[in-house]
């Protein structure tokens, strides 16, 4: 799981290249696998025989293009050669690099995880397309719905990415995207619970406060996670308590919708919550991938697909309702 000064001139390309890196740069911790002995002298070995300048082994252009150097080469070969002969002697599979031995695919790092993240992409681009052909442009909340769609979309682009190569830069905007769309959708779900969008003097004032603290509480938790500590145990519990508190609301508005519409779509943001609570559980109970692709954040990534569907069918269906004057009708 992101000042501003006036200049006499534009800042160079090369340095904000520079910031950048500086910005993403951060520290790796090992895992039980990076510290085996037979591992260490697996790819010490791999990288005299094979990655000698002059005589160096040949990598295939599809990987070369992901970055796929010698020594990554090495590192990848000797995982699978130290996990195989673990598992022929009876032992557990090991995690290397914060990470199971996956097998990959085009050159991709996790394949699963990679397909179910553009399947959440193509959900969100789908959804808000349906959305936008099928309520008026004249909706007032249709503003907050495309930067739903569009923070989502930001984030299965960036998770998409960093399964195929998990690099620090990677890795760091895969969090930081995700958190910002976890809390984007803190962030509207009050607009639309209490219709902060109306334009009134106390609502407008509202969401000012609101608009501004919500900012305040992720540049806070970017700040933390680059400036303190990369916390990975924190920065799940964050985007957790974010999650629930939004899923708590978005019970309390579907029943009370029901008991306004009677309408059967009006339950569907608790099957969606249900859903995404049941896949998300996955999560505590991780595992070494099945055939080597599966692991539980893969099948994580894939059950938010459909709950992704339904959530923007619902918002159809809640914005017909109202733009045909439903709530007037029951007020």
């Amino acid at each position: 799981m992101p000042r501003r000064l006036r200049a006499a001139a534009k800042p160079s390309p090369l340095l904000i290249c520079a910031l950048l890196l500086l910005l993403l740069a951060a520290t790796v911790e090992a895992s039980i696998g990076d510290r085996l002995p037979e591992f260490r002298e697996c790819v010490q070995i791999c990288k005299q025989e094979n990655c000698n300048i002059g005589s160096a082994t040949q990598i295939p252009l599809h990987r070369r293009l992901l970055f796929w150097t010698c020594p990554a080469e090495c590192d990848y070969t000797c995982q699978h050669i130290i996990t195989d002969n673990r598992v022929a002697d009876g032992k557990p599979i090991v995690q290397f690099h914060g990470k199971w031995p996956f097998y990959r695919f085009l050159g991709m790092q996790e394949p699963a995880s990679v397909i179910f993240s553009l399947g959440n992409l193509w959900a969100h681009c789908h959804g808000i397309r349906k959305l936008l052909a099928r309520v008026p442009a004249t909706y007032p909340l249709l503003p907050w719905y495309r930067a739903f769609a569009t923070a989502g979309i930001a984030a299965w682009t960036f998770s998409a990415i960093f399964h195929t190569r998990d690099f620090t830069a990677t890795e760091q905007l895969d969090y930081f995207a995700a958190g910002a769309s976890v809390l984007y959708g803190l962030y509207y779900t009050p607009i639309r619970l209490f219709r902060l969008d109306r334009p009134t003097a106390r609502r407008r004032s509202v969401l000012r406060a609101w608009t501004l603290f919500c900012c305040v509480l992720y540049a806070l938790h970017v700040a933390y996670l680059k400036g303190v500590h990369w916390d990975y145990t924190y920065n799940m519990a964050a985007n957790v308590v974010v999650g629930m508190v939004q899923n708590s609301l978005w019970v309390w508005y579907s029943y009370r919708r029901y008991q306004q519409t009677r309408r059967s779509w009006s339950f569907w943001p608790i099957i969606a919550v249900a859903l995404i609570m049941a896949f998300m559980s996955l999560e505590l109970f991780d595992f070494p991938p099945l055939w080597g692709t599966f692991d539980a954040h893969s099948l994580w990534h894939l059950g938010t697909i459909a709950p992704t569907l339904l959530w923007y069918n619902f918002l159809i269906k809640d914005s017909q309702y109202e733009v045909a004057g439903g709530d007037r009708l029951k007020s």
